[in-house]
């Protein structure tokens, strides 16, 4: 695979800004807007290039690929104990393992669509 095909591009549309916006998570600091969805994708393409060619200029490894990555389904959350303590609280109101009202609860709050 092409290396800047390794790298996840996001282009998603402000309406604070009222343009798209696309970004490289884990590659590229910043990112680029515009009008036009394609041509903002077209652009990140660029600007991968660019950082991996930077890279390899300055002998610096890549950081690791967003594309492909496999997921175990598992992560670590520090959290405080105060957010603990009531995470816990309201998982045994509703009878459900911590774990599952938390999983509940990400679900709700993040937009997967």
């Amino acid at each position: 695979m092409d290396k800047h095909k390794q790298y996840l591009k996001v282009v998603e549309w402000s309406e604070e800004d009222q343009c798209f916006i696309g970004r490289v998570p884990g590659l590229a600091l910043g990112g680029f807007h515009g009008k036009n969805e394609a041509k903002v994708y077209e652009k990140l393409g660029t600007l991968v290039d660019e950082w991996i060619k930077i890279h390899e200029k300055e002998g610096a490894p890549l950081p690791p690929a967003t594309v492909g990555k496999k997921y175990s389904g598992r992560f670590n959350i520090r959290l405080g104990e105060t957010l603990h303590e009531r995470l816990t609280i309201e998982s045994l109101k509703v009878s459900e393992s911590l774990n599952s009202y938390c999983v509940k609860v990400l679900k709700n709050g993040v937009d997967l669509d």
